[in-house]
């Protein structure tokens, strides 16, 4: 007797390895536009679903949860953060939400790195010139950056990325400081040399590069406000691979301009994809389109985290990356 396969709905384009194999073991149905669905589409799609597969530019909140139809039992999220989904909503609905940690952190660790270098050194400005054909040669005085050797970066969210990013800065001569909810274990401290700080303030004072590393939560809004802006050292450089709702954009934009700080490297946006104006056009700002797992590696791997937790739910089991409220 044949078993009914679940009803999967995937809200984006996913890697064909990934999607192959959810038509294989499920009744899946794909995004093969993969233009985002609206909420029309979003409210259709949780009415048929046993299990919703989403990603972050979908907003799966409390009044979509609560429009769901029974069948509904899973939201098995492609992707680590889940500040899009309402979870507390989902569980009290007995529904499942899952997502897919660890598997994002080198690619992102990477690119925070790449930014700070972009930054320090300049480099998206000087391919600029190469590429305009403005190169006139070589100067002692012309487009100087900054080294990294010997600076000190201040590390907010000292989770899996906050980690791996610390062990490249230490690898180019970087003085790791962090700022987390609690300290790191001490072994893990004593291997990235990094110092903790209990209070942000005082250490976002004192430090010459600032990587933000933490998830985006009600307490985390704005967490780098107009206020902290004004504290900062007037040569600091701030990254965000993280959640765009970390920065008071249009307090940024104004730091900018005003040379209150020396750059920016951002991957994320307040209100992506929108930018905010104020921090298009400046050289000393790298603005990318949020690549921080933008490898064939990484989307292969949070694809088969995916299958894996719908897999472990299907036959019964409790899936290996289940989220509760009380994780976030």
């Amino acid at each position: 007797m044949s078993v009914r396969k679940l009803k999967v709905v995937l809200t984006r384009r996913l890697p064909d390895a990934v999607e192959t194999r959810m038509r294989e073991l499920f009744d899946a149905e794909l995004n093969l536009t993969d233009r985002p669905m609206d909420r029309a589409a979003l409210e259709a799609a949780v009415q048929r679903a046993d299990v919703l597969v989403p990603t972050i530019t979908d907003e799966i909140d409390a009044a979509l949860i609560a429009g769901a139809g029974e069948q509904l039992k899973m939201i098995a999220n492609f992707g680590a953060g889940v500040d899009h989904i309402d979870v507390e909503a989902a569980v009290a609905r007995g529904m499942i939400v899952t997502n897919t940690p660890g598997v994002l952190t080198e690619d992102t660790a990477d690119l925070a790195m790449g930014l700070i270098l972009a930054v320090s050194r300049r480099i998206v400005e000087g391919a600029q010139v190469v590429a305009e054909g403005r190169f006139e040669g070589w100067s002692p005085t012309w487009m100087t950056g900054r080294k990294l050797w010997g600076k000190r970066l201040g590390i907010v969210g000292m989770g899996r990325i906050g980690q791996a990013l610390a062990r490249r800065a230490r690898a180019c001569g970087m003085q790791v400081h962090y700022h987390n909810r609690k300290p790191v274990p001490a072994m893990i401290a004593e291997e990235l040399g990094a110092t903790y700080w209990d209070d942000l303030d005082q250490m976002l004072a004192r430090m010459d590069l600032i990587s933000l590393n933490c998830p985006a939560t009600k307490d985390t809004y704005h967490l780098i406000s107009a206020g902290r802006l004004a504290k900062l050292q007037p040569h600091v450089i701030l990254i965000n691979t993280a959640r765009g709702e970390l920065i008071d954009e249009a307090a940024l934009a104004e730091a900018v301009r005003t040379r209150m700080i020396a750059g920016a490297g951002l991957d994320v946006f307040e209100q992506e994809p929108v930018i905010h104006p104020g921090l298009l056009g400046h050289a000393n700002v790298v603005l990318l389109p949020h690549l921080g797992s933008a490898t064939i590696e990484a989307r292969q791997d949070m694809g088969d985290r995916v299958i894996g937790n719908i897999l472990t739910y299907q036959n019964g089991h409790r899936p290996p990356d289940r989220v509760i409220p009380a994780m976030l």
